[in-house]
């Protein structure tokens, strides 16, 4: 079957990553490349009331948590009341210096930084990501008393990792029912990042690339920032979503609500459709996952909610909150939030260069069943907040 069109241009900066993958072998995209030569890393311990130093060549950065520092060997992270960091990235792909602050009020919980990874990446430019690795102005507040409000309300950056590095998980790139582009979200099927094998975005092995603005960011499990945390198989804070929530990666305590259960990988609760939709691209030219139509949420089939999130204690608040989980699996980072989403002159909440918000067709492609505006139901991207009577 004649495979259809991809529209991409390797020849110009301003063009999002990736690339159609002619050969399907099974794995994530992505170079799985670390990269060569280090960052950073972080460590030492901090006392009550303390901070941690981090290493690096050409700065260092000072941290504590709000009235006190860090777990001993977690990089001073903290609850991020108060964290700075700054120190040269040696890695070729990067080479500039990484800056962030994490500051509190008695409401409100704010970041700084120039979005410059401080741990080791890939290769960029490379031949599915074009783009260079840039420094830019990044700025978020966020409130300190997020409220769960039961609705689930897609955004397209979602957070911030502790690094100021942005945690955006869908793509601009579509496909019609006769081409495709990797940029533009103008087709009616949403290319994923992750978990598929027939495109290719270039990320490295912190599931991360570059925007043609220069801008890396996070569509999944940011190895990298997880290590410099050090913790191990713990439960390990590596930012905040933009409505106030902490976001963990992979692991969660096996009881919600006891510190002392084990911990656990967390699953999502999204599987993929027995049946793909009607009208969507032939299933032997792009297998199921290459799109985030292909998903559907399982209640009761993983252990979080349709935004990767569930309620349960954390080290950072032991009396318990709601929080976000990324995942190994599909949503990889969550695409919805359950509180108000607010931000600063970092937040994107339009579609971007190479990952926009990716909500889905403002209205149901010809034949499509699901997720969609003008369906009668509201049970997956949508829009309008999602729904707003099906997105009028």
């Amino acid at each position: 079957m004649k495979r259809i069109l991809a529209v991409w241009c390797l020849a110009s900066v301003l063009v999002a990553c990736g690339t159609p993958v002619t050969s399907v072998d099974g794995g994530d995209v992505g170079s799985g490349s670390g990269g060569s030569g280090g960052g950073e890393t972080a460590g030492g311990s901090s006392g009550s009331g303390g901070g941690a130093a981090a290493g690096g060549s050409g700065g260092g950065a000072t941290a504590g948590g709000s009235g006190g520092g860090g777990a001993s060997g977690d990089g001073g992270v903290g609850d991020l009341c108060s964290y700075t960091y700054s120190a040269l990235n040696p890695d070729p792909s990067v080479n500039k210096v990484s800056t962030v602050t994490w500051s509190c009020t008695s409401t409100t919980r704010s970041m700084t930084s120039n979005g410059t990874p401080d741990h080791p990446v890939g290769v960029f430019p490379n031949p599915n990501c074009p783009n260079t690795i840039a420094s830019s102005s990044v700025s978020a507040s966020v409130t300190r008393a997020p409220v769960n409000t039961g609705t689930a309300t897609r955004i397209g950056v979602v957070g911030y990792a502790y690094n100021g590095v942005k945690m955006e998980p869908s793509t601009a790139g579509t496909c019609s029912a006769t081409s495709c582009s990797l940029i533009g979200n103008t087709g009616a099927w949403n290319i994923e990042a992750l978990g598929q094998s027939s495109f290719n975005f270039g990320d490295d092995s912190n599931k991360a690339h570059v925007q043609p603005t220069g801008e890396y960011h996070y569509h999944g499990m940011p190895e990298q920032l997880i290590a410099r945390r050090g913790l191990g198989q713990k439960m390990t804070l590596v930012g905040f979503a933009l409505d106030g929530f902490p976001v963990y990666a992979r692991y969660g305590y096996t009881t919600a609500t006891d510190s002392s259960s084990p911990v656990k990988v967390m699953r999502g609760g999204y599987q993929l459709k027995a049946t793909p939709d009607t009208g969507r691209p032939s299933t032997t030219t792009y297998p199921l996952g290459a799109f985030t139509q292909d998903y559907e949420y399982v209640a009761g089939s993983g252990d979080l909610d349709e935004c990767n999130g569930r309620t349960g204690v954390t080290p950072e608040f032991p009396g318990g909150t709601y929080h976000y989980l990324i995942t190994d699996s599909y949503p990889f980072i969550q695409r919805c939030v359950k509180g108000t989403a607010t931000g600063g002159g970092g937040m994107m909440m339009m579609p971007g260069g190479d990952g926009g918000m990716g909500m889905g067709p403002p209205m149901c492609a010809a034949g499509q069943t699901s997720m969609c505006c003008g369906d009668g139901r509201c049970d997956g991207p949508e829009t309008r907040a999602t729904c707003a009577a099906d997105c009028p």
